[in-house]
This record gives structure tokens, C-alpha cells and sequence, in this order.
């Protein structure tokens, strides 16, 4: 499994498919180290991020459907 923590494209280089390659080169890895899946997480606010993830394939999961969604939490030091 690859764990994609921070994927970012500054403004000015928005809407040049650059996310979609840095997604594609991190899926080559995936596939080469034999990774059954890549996993992410986003803000649910944030619309551009979303369609760009959408739009590579990736789909919301839940771990266990009877337990509902994933939950990510934090302790800050």
C-alpha cells in the first residue's frame, strides 16, 4: 500500500494535467513494488482536489460497511 500524505500543485501550474502525471508516477510505483492499493486523504471541502482524484479513479471506501466510514485522527505533540 502507498499512503499519498501531501499532493499539492501550486496556482500558477494549475490546469496542466500535472496532478494526473504525479498520480500516474506514484500508481507506476504502486504496480512496480506489487501495492494491492494507494490511499489518501482530503479535505471534503476542497472541490478541486476532488475532481482530480475522481477523475484518476479513486472512490471513497469504507473499511467495514457495518462499522460506517474511516475515520482519520490526530494527537498533536
Amino acid at each position: 500500500m502507498i499512503n499519498i500524505h501531501d499532493l499539492v500543485v501550486l496556482s500558477e501550474y494549475r490546469g496542466l494535467g500535472l496532478s494526473q502525471k504525479m498520480l500516474q508516477y506514484v500508481e507506476n510505483i504502486a504496480v512496480e513494488k506489487g501495492c494491492c492499493k494507494i490511499i489518501l486523504e482530503m479535505l471534503e471541502g476542497n472541490r478541486v482536489a476532488k475532481h482530480a482524484y475522481l477523475k484518476f479513479g479513486f472512490a471513497g471506501y469504507e473499511l467495514d460497511p457495518k462499522m460506517s466510514k474511516a475515520l482519520f485522527w490526530e494527537k498533536a505533540l
